[in-house]
């Protein structure tokens, strides 16, 4: 049956979770290939949206309410180089580079490592591969791993034309232009569903913590709400299952889990969706295999 306790919040247990987000007029996940148009599944129509563009937004989120606060720096952070980011280490603990003192290279590595683990979020969470520059830190695999997200229905790709009256240079308003053109793509509404796993045996290795996952959860909760763009339109999160293990290796397959959430149109019959409203959420929490609990977070 569901539960309300914070069994969601063990990093000694397996975490299997489904999460639920919607978009209307806008576009949740441009595709630099295709001209910043939707991504899409080219044989279904359905939209797409990588699993780095949620890490992202959970990237930028857990600083908001997390600033400041040791242990919650970001690795990968717009505008910071993520050598220097090794660098950081290497000066904390006082080690020489690779190229200066080989001989004691990987045991430097191993420290700079574990250094990383403990002072950033995002390496102890998602993992990292740390290992260019003079001054690396070896890679770590992360016990968060998102899938890309897929919306329930095609979508549909609309290009605006859209005009700007200021130039960019100032010749071309010497040679009498007056406005410059752009285009903004948006999917009219898309319901989207991801799937996400926390894995107890990788979180041991890399020290992440209840208070790490109960940053996770917040930062997900909150990740539409501070990032917010008339490009993006209006995006929610419509909901967010964990299904919790009693032990670190998991007592069910996670699909078997997932399938538990589903997402149908209300009128089968019609042609389009433009709303949450148009969709049922169902959650069968009956009968859930011995050792699963399931705590819906938002939903």
């Amino acid at each position: 049956m569901t539960t309300t306790t914070t069994a969601h919040l063990n990093p000694a247990r397996k975490h299997d979770f489904v999460y639920l987000f919607d978009v209307r007029d806008g576009n949740p996940n441009g595709d630099p290939d295709a001209g910043g148009a939707p991504r899409s599944d080219p044989e279904t129509g359905q939209g797409l949206v990588t699993d780095v563009a949620i890490k992202r937004k959970i990237r930028n989120t857990i600083p908001l309410f997390k600033h400041g606060e040791p242990g919650y720096d970001i690795y990968v952070e717009e505008g910071v180089s993520l050598n220097s980011q090794h660098e950081r280490a290497y000066t904390a603990l006082d080690l020489q580079g690779d190229k200066k003192n080989k001989k004691n290279a990987p045991d430097n590595q191993r420290r700079a490592q574990a250094w990383m683990c403990q002072t950033f979020f995002d390496v102890r969470m998602f993992g990292a591969v740390m290992s260019t520059g003079d001054k690396p830190a070896g890679r770590v695999q992360g016990p968060v791993q998102l899938t890309f997200s897929r919306s329930l229905h095609p979508i549909a790709d609309h290009a605006h034309g859209i005009t700007r009256v200021t130039q960019t240079k100032t010749d071309h308003i010497e040679r009498g232009e007056t406005t410059e053109l752009g285009t903004k793509h948006t999917v009219s509404y898309g319901l989207y569903q991801g799937f996400g796993h926390f894995s107890a045996p990788l979180a041991q290795r890399t020290g992440a913590t209840t208070a790490d996952l109960d940053a996770l959860w917040r930062a997900m909760t909150a990740m539409f709400e501070h990032d917010r763009a008339a490009a993006r339109g209006e995006m929610a999160l419509r909901g967010l299952y964990v299904f919790t293990h009693d032990d670190a290796f998991g007592k069910a397959p996670a699909h078997t889990l997932f399938d538990r959430i589903t997402a149908t149109q209300v009128d089968a019959y019609s042609g389009r969706v433009r709303t949450f409203t148009d969709y049922k959420v169902d959650v069968d929490d009956a009968d859930l295999p011995p050792g699963i609990t399931l705590t819906p977070l938002v939903g």
